[in-house]
């Protein structure tokens, strides 16, 4: 076998990037061994796709001549596109499917408990093994040692929702034998849509120095209960421009345009409705215009957490714990004896009810003094 075959730069059925032959001598002055094959499997959900980037310098710094393929979800790829770290990005499909019966990897890290993933994860070859997989009953076992505690997790309440201190990156750190130390989430954020936020701001008349913040008032169908309530919102909104002069722009997807639409019709101060339709990355682009983002936790959190902007973030049905601001903002959590609970509705919503504007409010002050924006 050729040893250009092995070049990272080598696209199999068609010229390399250099547009270069493959000499027969093996002379090809752009050769560079893939070195390490790793795979990560980690499917979804989107902001759990971006939480889990920050192992990516590190297994580059681990295995300094590594190649890293990445299989995600069709709707993950846009936050892991253009990464520095991924040298070959995959979504799910039935081709990769059989692409990973046939090639063979070093490393592969299977950080996803769902049955596509773990089901990949049994078939794909790898010299080492990491995570989960999904074993011959049809049940999910550790593929290590260290990956039992983060299973034992996800099946006792008492030891996530209670007895758990750590963050999701120390957690998934140990499991993959990384260590301690974790650094930030890896996000590539093109010029363009940094442009297109710039556009936007200056079409609202954001060009006067003021703090802008942002209100991500949603948080998706599958877990209404980390919705906060819309009169929160209206009242926070009222006291974040006549208190502080912010600029407040709304923020959210397509599930929010009539949620928005009240909050803008009844704020006694002008609001900036954002609009509710547009791509991932349009909405990084409005997210970097902002110097402060109050959201529950969903994709907006890990978003804003990505782009190292300050946060003001509310918990009350998921595990506080588990989320790193890294010192960029406060988490307030319901006082509720029922919280967390991970259900996806619920009648009271009594958790959220706890959080009030006014601490909201105060968590903006705090955050905003201690870096210097008032």
């Amino acid at each position: 076998m050729l040893k250009e075959f092995d070049c990272r730069f080598f696209a199999s059925e068609k010229p390399c990037k250099f547009k270069l032959d493959c000499p027969i001598d093996n002379t090809c002055q752009k050769y560079q061994s893939m070195g390490t094959r790793i795979l990560i499997i980690k499917l979804a959900a989107i902001g759990d796709v971006l939480r889990t980037t920050p192992i990516l310098p590190v297994l580059r710094e681990k295995y300094p001549q590594s190649y890293i393929t990445w299989l995600t979800d069709k709707s993950s790829v846009a936050i892991l596109e253009e990464n520095p770290y991924i040298d070959r990005l995959l979504t799910t499909n039935y081709e990769n499917a059989l692409r990973l019966q046939v090639e063979e990897f070093d490393i592969l890290i299977c950080l996803d408990k769902d049955t596509v993933a773990s089901s990949l994860a049994s078939l794909a070859k790898a010299k080492t093994k990491l995570g989960f997989a999904l074993a011959k009953n049809g049940l999910l076992y550790a593929l290590n040692k260290e990956a039992e505690h983060l299973l034992q997790l996800g099946v006792s309440d008492e030891l996530k929702f209670r007895r758990n201190q750590k963050t999701y990156q120390q957690l998934m750190f140990e499991a993959l034998r990384l260590g301690e130390k974790y650094g930030e989430y890896v996000i590539n954020l093109p010029q363009k849509y940094i442009s297109y936020g710039k556009h936007l701001a200056k079409q609202w008349g954001i060009n006067n120095g003021r703090v802008i913040i942002g209100l991500n008032t949603g948080a998706g169908k599958r877990f209404a209960t980390k919705r906060w309530e819309i009169g929160g919102f209206i009242e926070l909104a009222d006291r974040l421009s006549k208190d502080l002069k912010a600029h407040v722009v709304l923020l959210g997807g397509p599930e929010e345009v009539e949620r928005n639409k009240e909050i803008s019709s009844k704020t006694r101060h002008p609001v900036i409705d954002s609009g509710c339709n547009h791509s991932i990355k349009e909405f990084m682009g409005l997210l970097n215009q902002c110097h402060l983002i109050i959201t529950g936790d969903t994709l907006a959190l890990h978003l804003a957490i990505a782009l190292r902007k300050l946060v003001i973030t509310f918990f009350g049905s998921t595990c506080h714990q588990e989320i790193d601001l890294y010192g960029r903002g406060k988490k307030l959590v319901a006082n509720a004896d029922c919280a967390p609970c991970y259900r996806g509705d619920c009648n009271t919503m009594i958790c959220m009810k706890n959080i009030t504007s006014n601490d909201v409010f105060n968590a903006c002050k705090e955050v905003l003094s201690t870096h210097n924006l008032l």
